[in-house]
């Protein structure tokens, strides 16, 4: 195809072009022999008489072919490097179409062509010195339409892709998807070319489209694509209804608009755009995630700040930026007041940041729009991540004798000493002292909203009440949101008590949860995500027998509208060999399905429990009894069914109490609030745990080789999603 606006394409070979050039160059040669001398010496170098003969001539001609073509006396055009041919070659005849299963890298066929469509661009410049002549340069771009074949079949997204092995960027041409159903419609740019009653719609074979991919990067000719190609294996994909949007740290992850920091003089580098595949990191992922989740309706949206230390008197929670220096445009970072010269400053683990920082408040109202514009319940989730480094001195509340673990688990939050340990404040006023320091102070009445900023006036304190109440602040300036949850795995804390029976964070969780209902209105569902080993009770190992259902009157409050979980159960107990209990029991296979099922009712947790390391080590399995009420759900974990639909009674001393706690039976839902283990070898006997360098909390899991397997992780949640969603089909 010519580009009209530049001229029209001329019809001479590139024979007849050098025509004359060759000709007269001939010609100089010969009277150059005869007229000049046999040496010539010209600027240092020694030229025969032929050769300044052939050189004349050679201009002499060159100056008839440029007239030929259109030039005149006063002025001259010249054309750099041009095509012969704007046919493109098309696929491999009889080359095989590969079917693909999961994620695979793929070559593709092209399966349609348009010729190449050439760009003349002709420039012109000004006369020489006096201005009494002129010239003009031509120069050819090329473009292709091209269609792509990538395998058989429906696949559910494409990722990265690859021109002569390098990552093509994606954002910058256009290209179209068509994911090989049976329905899928003509490109209209195959339409325009041959006509609707030509052009095929190759249903049932995954292809792509492009639209005018300039070639001058690729040598003028097609490049080698490949692309990465990613297939659902089964309906498993289907069936997910709800995720947890993470990284909940990182300054401008959230945000909806491309965000870039000066680096230098006229420099920059993007804060939130790192791939080729799309617009920002945000973008792209809601959009992988409606390709590859096509049913999630609900997003729990994870926003955190960051804990300082384990002794919950100490401990301020407030947000942090990575870098104090850094210079961002369009927007800057601002939370709860803080700009980034006024915000403290993440602690560094190996040289960089141990975390990203706080999302900006501006981010976070973005996000929780745009998921709401895409259709999804959105659910806020403030989180809190603790920045405690690895040369800190604070007294550790659970050792005595040592410094505060690196970067540990926000469940380790207590009083200090710990409870069980020598001089623990656990029952006493004290405990309810130093909680209420970690709680703070700040009301509700502290907040206002102006426009999309909430602004605070209350005591100078970065407590936890300030954070939860600053973000359902936030929630309500974005518009509202269906969903809160009043952080999670605080275990430490609401297993602290000021007195025998006396829980003083779970009374303050009561306490913001009626804040947050005030704030958020009675259309926001909320709740608290305990950690899976503490929903169901406190069960201290004190040698008193005490079992007390703590959380019962969190969960009975009026302005709690769920039981939320952080459900890391484990639903396995697999060792290499044949030589273990469960391959002993008739299992033959980790990677099965119904084995993983069988385990949400049974197994570790439901029918026995390990006393000991060393018992684990050999399989010493200890069977979930009730000596006292005959009541084994009690005690495990995993029974939510019996612990949903009974009364509790408190066993004070190991007692059973003759009334029952506030909770009422089947009177609200389990919400899972986290699911899932690592990506890694027999994560499912032990899927509670990571793999993080920086942390002392770091750790495989049980007797696992620490290869990577993904397969593990995805039947491990294939395995809860269907044997815990009522609305499952399985």
């Amino acid at each position: 195809m010519v580009a009209p606006a530049h001229g029209r394409r001329f019809l001479f070979s590139r024979d007849s072009l050098l025509m004359a050039t060759l000709a007269l160059a001939v010609a100089g040669a010969a009277v150059g022999s005869a007229l000049l001398p046999a040496g010539v010496t010209v600027l240092g170098a020694t030229l025969s008489g032929a050769m300044i003969g052939g050189q004349i001539g050679a201009l002499a001609g060159s100056y008839i072919d440029q007239s030929l073509l259109g030039g005149s006396g006063q002025s001259s055009a010249r054309g750099g490097p041009r095509l012969d041919d704007l046919h493109v070659t098309a696929s491999t005849e009889g080359a095989a179409v590969p079917r693909l299963i999961g994620r695979a890298r793929l070559g593709g066929q092209v399966i349609w062509a348009s010729p190449l469509e050439e760009e003349i661009l002709k420039n012109s410049s000004g006369g020489g010195k006096g201005g009494s002549s002129g010239g003009s340069t031509r120069s050819y771009r090329y473009y292709a339409n091209f269609a792509v074949a990538l395998c058989e079949g429906t696949i559910t997204s494409i990722g990265r892709v690859w021109a002569d092995g390098k990552e093509l960027d994606l954002t910058q041409l256009t290209w179209r998807l068509y994911t090989g159903t049976e329905t899928q419609a003509q490109d209209d740019l195959l339409v325009a070319h041959v006509g609707a009653d030509q052009a095929p719609a190759y249903r049932g074979t995954a292809y792509i489209v492009f639209e005018r991919m300039l070639l001058e990067s690729y040598g003028n000719r097609l490049p080698q694509l490949s692309f990465e190609v990613f297939r659902a294996v089964d309906p498993f994909e289907q069936s997910v209804r709800a995720v947890v949007m993470i990284p909940g740290s990182g300054e401008f992850v959230y945000a909806t608009t491309p965000v870039t920091r000066r680096v230098g003089p006229g420099q920059s580098e993007t804060e939130n755009a790192h791939t080729l595949q799309g617009h920002t990191d945000w973008h792209l992922s809601l959009d992988q995630l409606a390709s590859t989740l096509p049913n999630v309706g609900a997003v729990s949206l994870v926003v955190s700040w960051f804990g300082t230390d384990l002794r919950a008197s100490h401990c301020q929670v407030r947000p942090a930026v990575d870098n104090r220096n850094k210079s961002t445009e369009p927007l800057s970072w601002s939370v709860a007041g803080l700009t980034r010269s006024s915000a403290p400053l993440i602690s560094h683990h190996d040289g960089r940041p141990a975390y990203g920082g706080t999302p900006s408040d501006q981010t976070v109202i973005a996000a929780i729009q745009d998921l709401k514009a895409r259709g999804h319940k959105v659910t806020l989730n403030p989180f809190i991540l603790m920045d405690v480094p690895e040369d800190n001195a604070r007294p550790n509340p659970y050792d005595p004798d040592g410094p505060q673990p690196a970067y540990p688990w926000r469940g380790r939050i207590t009083v200090h000493p710990a409870p069980a340990l020598e001089g623990t404040p656990d029952k006493t006023g004290a405990a309810a002292s130093q909680i209420a320091a970690f709680v703070g102070t700040a009301a509700r009445h502290h907040f206002s909203i102006a426009g999309q900023q909430v602004i605070y006036a209350g005591p100078a304190e970065w407590s936890f009440r300030r954070m939860i109440l600053h973000y359902a602040h936030l929630a309500a300036a974005a518009g509202g949101v269906d969903g809160f949850i009043l952080c999670s795995e605080l275990r430490g804390l609401t297993q602290a008590r000021a007195s025998a029976s006396g829980y003083p964070f779970v009374d303050a969780l009561i306490a913001l949860a009626a804040d947050v209902r005030a704030i958020l209105g009675p259309a926001t569902k909320i709740t608290y995500g305990a950690d899976w080993s503490e929903y169901f009770g406190h069960h201290p190992q004190d040698g008193s027998g005490d079992i007390f259902f703590h959380l019962d009157p969190l969960w009975a409050s009026p302005n709690i509208d769920a039981i939320g979980i952080d459900a890391y159960w484990p639903l396995a107990d697999w060792r290499d060999g044949r030589d273990h209990a469960d391959w002993h029991a008739g299992h033959r296979v980790l990677h099965d399905l119904s084995y993983l099922k069988s385990n949400l009712v049974g197994g570790e947790g439901y029918d026995w429990y390990y006393a000991s390391d060393a018992d684990r080590d050999l399989q010493i399995r200890t069977p979930i009894t009730d000596g006292h009420a005959d009541k084994p759900w009690v005690f495990r974990f995993k029974d939510i069914r019996s612990w949903w639909q009974n009364a509790h009674f408190d066993r004070p001393g190991g007692i059973e109490s003759a009334t029952p706690t506030a909770w009422i039976p089947q009177s609200k839902p389990f919400w899972l609030t986290e699911i899932g283990c690592p990506a890694i070898d027999k994560s499912a006997n032990q899927p509670n745990v990571f793999v993080d360098p920086k942390s002392t909390e770091s750790a495989r899991p049980y007797f696992s080789t620490g290869i990577r397997d993904d397969l593990m992780q995805r039947l491990y949640l294939q395995a809860l999603t269907e044997g815990l969603d009522p609305t499952h089909p399985g």
